[in-house]
């Protein structure tokens, strides 16, 4: 085969592989690729899709279509180069934009592609601008209020208003709306930690910017900020990751709604939880009237909303709104290993958890029966149900992958 029909192969195997990657042609992505192919994409990518990927199935699905779920892109090449191995490297740039954010995406590449005797794909080597992908999925309103990143299967959630002790803005409402998609959206997210920077994990509505803002009413304002904090709050308790807080501080107002959207809370010994809305004539919001009832009773709620009685550490514990009190200087450690244990666990059995802790508020008894041997069913076919059953029987530790 002489140089030039070599490149133009070579040449036409790429640019075939990029057009059925951009129409999720799986069937031709299949048959370009060699059984024993290698992706290697570069780290910092987001969404965790940097690293070695072996196979072709393994790069479709933590490489390929998790960029066909979060971004519209096509790599286009604009300059193709052989190599003396054989092998060809395609210079150019994906060009697209973020399916949430709708932000341009305009990030270059290079691409060392191997190949295998059949002409067939054996290794890709991506080098790409991992700022430029961040930038497309967060868009132009790149998070302000919440400090929000995903490593190693766990997504942090931490309230970055220290200032303001983390109240609760209009932006913090839009973007606990905003961080919820990207959980919900993302399937290497396996646990979440909510925090808060500062003195406190949040003492709810921000009553300074209230004043400012309140040009058309406090019923409009309120409308604005309420609707989409509201939405993620919504979101929240339906993602598959189980979720963890850390509050410490006064925790107050609309903010409990982050201690209520916790399936497992930690408390530093300094925290207190106030309803607080009586003492500024509103009924309040967060979820609150849903959650505290069912979480200490409906007398004790009553008296947290009607008297604005604040709910000590000691209590909330007692009580059933925390699990845990820890000294403050130890929350956040405590609480990320919390969380951490969680991410490395069996995480289609906790999604179907949590589903059916949620949906026994309103089943009866036969209902949640039927819902409990459906949702064994289905953890049943799951990988990492067949590789714990395995390891119990062999008296080893299992190791969850999380599908």
């Amino acid at each position: 085969m002489s140089v030039d029909t070599a490149q133009d192969s070579r040449i036409a195997a790429a640019e075939a592989l990029y057009d059925a990657l951009a129409r999720g042609d799986a069937e031709s992505i299949d048959r370009l690729l060699s059984p024993e192919f290698v992706g290697h994409v570069t780290e910092g990518m987001p969404l965790e899709m940097g690293g070695t990927h072996h196979g072709a199935e393994a790069m479709r699905a933590q490489v390929w279509w998790r960029i066909g779920a979060h971004f519209r892109a096509r790599a286009v090449a604009e300059d193709h180069r052989l190599n003396k191995d054989g092998g060809l490297t395609v210079i150019g740039t994906y060009r697209g934009s973020g399916r949430r954010s709708g932000a341009e995406l305009d990030a270059a590449f290079v691409h060392v592609l191997s190949f295998d005797n059949d002409g067939r794909i054996t290794e890709l080597r991506q080098l790409t601008d991992t700022a430029a992908w961040r930038a497309a999925l967060e868009g132009n309103g790149a998070l302000q209020t919440i400090d929000y990143r995903v490593e190693n299967g766990l997504a942090t959630v931490c309230l970055n208003r220290p200032d303001q002790r983390n109240a609760i803005n209009l932006r913090m409402g839009q973007e606990t709306l905003e961080v919820a998609r990207r959980i919900q959206s993302d399937r290497s997210v396996r646990a979440v930690l909510i925090c808060g920077n500062g003195p406190a994990l949040t003492v709810g509505g921000d009553i300074s910017y209230f004043l400012e803002s309140n040009g058309a009413g406090y019923d409009t304002l309120f409308e604005k900020m309420i609707r989409p904090y509201h939405e993620g709050f919504d979101i929240l308790s339906r993602v598959e990751a189980p979720i963890v807080a850390a509050a410490h501080g006064p925790v107050a107002g609309g903010g409990l709604g982050f201690v209520y959207a916790a399936d497992i809370v930690l408390a530093a010994d300094d925290s207190r939880f106030v309803v607080a809305f009586a003492g500024i004539g509103l009924s309040g919001d967060g979820g609150g009237t849903y959650h505290l009832p069912r979480l200490i009773g409906p007398r004790r709620a009553a008296q947290a909303y009607l008297r604005n009685t604040p709910i000590s550490a000691a209590e909330a514990l007692q009580w059933g709104l925390v699990n845990e009190i820890v000294p403050a200087a130890e929350l956040r450690s405590r609480a990320t290993q919390v969380a951490t244990e969680l991410a490395a666990g069996p995480t289609v059995a906790f999604a179907t958890m949590r589903a059916l802790l949620r949906d026994s508020w309103h089943n009866d008894l036969r209902t949640q029966l039927t819902a409990e041997l459906q949702g064994t069913k289905d953890t049943g076919r799951s990988d990492d149900a067949a590789a714990a059953i395995a390891a119990f029987a062999a008296k080893t530790t299992p190791t969850f992958q999380g599908r």
